[in-house]
């Protein structure tokens, strides 16, 4: 009955834990621990701590990128869409390449630093 509990608070704290983590491994473990509190008690909120900070840690690009990213000097592109980080950017937006992190691209869009996956071309992080 416990191992039941406890797997069901993981369960039930993974899906809103990667919401909460895209800002960052604390702000998902924080969402993590809020939401496997509600559903789990004591235990749920420990486990959902620990699978909101691991998914906050995995959404988070590293210090470099982000340093490479506000030294750049490009030009800002706009757009009219709203940029949002877990949505895409237009496919008139041209992403730049970062030295060795070939899975994140850039760009400056409605003076907006954004980081982005360069496959489904999602914003993954918008630095201020």
């Amino acid at each position: 009955m416990r191992m039941t509990l406890i797997a069901t608070a993981a369960v039930l704290a993974l899906a809103p834990a990667a919401a909460f983590a895209q800002a960052s491994t604390a702000g998902g473990a924080v969402g993590g621990a809020v939401v496997g509190g509600a559903v789990g008690g004591p235990v749920g909120a420990v486990v959902g701590a620990g699978v909101g900070a691991t998914v906050g840690a995995a959404a988070e690009p590293p210090a470099p990128v982000i340093t490479y990213v506000q030294r750049e000097d490009i030009p800002s592109v706009a757009v009219q869409e709203q940029v949002v980080v877990g949505e895409p950017l237009p496919a008139t937006v041209e992403l730049h390449t970062i030295p060795k992190y070939q899975h994140y691209r850039f760009a400056v869009v409605n003076h907006q630093r954004v980081i982005v996956e360069p496959r489904t071309r999602k914003v993954v992080k918008i630095i201020d």
